[in-house]
């Protein structure tokens, strides 16, 4: 199976589409190597893909013909991700830069370069607005 349909099927990404750019844009890695969206998924593969701000890991558990429910997704793929990583993205999340109250309009300038200089102090990836929508 393509990497680009496992990892849109398993419900990382939202669309397929987002999963063939994120893989398009080096954001997808097997094996330390950065991977086109037709490289082929077997079981125990590991994949990082980087939701920023952090890079996540997944380990293939088993593969699957179609996409499915999001109660299924455990069945066909674990996260692996180091607990830094995990504890990194809570400290960002409980620091309230992600968030904006609703009402209080678009970032100015300023507020948008902290944000980008936050997130992309380590390699420059542009922001990735859709993973936690699916989880």
């Amino acid at each position: 199976m393509r990497i680009d349909k496992f990892l849109w099927s398993v419900r990382i990404f939202k669309t397929r589409t987002v999963a063939t750019e994120a893989c398009r844009s080096n954001r997808v890695t097997m094996d330390g190597q950065f991977v086109k969206s037709s490289r082929d998924v077997k079981e125990g593969d590991v994949i990082e893909v980087k939701k920023n701000p952090i890079w996540r890991k997944y380990r293939v558990k088993k593969l699957l013909k179609s996409r499915v429910g999001a109660k299924l997704v455990s069945e066909y793929v674990e996260e692996i991700t180091p607990k830094e990583e995990l504890e990194k993205f809570e400290m960002i999340k409980k620091s309230g830069i992600l968030s904006r109250p609703r009402g209080l309009g678009r970032p100015t300038k300023k507020d948008r370069r902290d944000i980008e200089k936050l997130l992309n102090e380590d390699d420059g990836w542009p922001l990735d607005f859709d993973d936690d929508d699916d989880e």
